[in-house]
């Protein structure tokens, strides 16, 4: 059973950092771009980050460029995503994503998702 798994969400202060992990079980995903999609209620998914297979091209965003970094570990089959300066409009649940085929900005793009980690942002 393919499974990706969050970790990390919490509640932080604004202006706080948060390192989200994600951690892939059932099959290797070194070969797959992965990504973080987030959600905020009321509102639609909204891409977050990507990374290629290699780790050597990454994209953001443009809420959070410049104040998240993705990473990833293919020898642990995990993906970070590291969150600076946090704003409490970036209260959210995020999903980690496996990439199918496709833009990385759409979520359509990506085959496998995590269930979700909360993260609040308190003003």
């Amino acid at each position: 059973q393919v499974r990706l798994v969050e970790s990390g969400g919490g509640l932080v202060q604004a202006g706080g950092s948060l390192r989200l992990s994600c951690a892939a079980s059932g099959r290797t995903f070194s070969r797959n771009a992965m990504g973080w999609f987030r959600q905020a209620p009321g509102k639609e998914r909204e891409f977050v980050a990507a990374i290629t297979w290699s780790g050597g091209g990454t994209y953001y965003g443009d809420l959070v460029k410049g104040r998240v970094t993705i990473a990833r570990d293919n020898a642990k089959n995990t993906v970070y995503l590291q969150m600076n300066s946090l704003k409490p409009e970036d209260t959210a649940i995020y999903y980690c994503v496996a990439h199918d085929r496709g833009s990385y900005y759409y979520a359509f793009s990506y085959n496998y998702w995590g269930q979700g980690t909360q993260v609040t942002v308190s003003s």
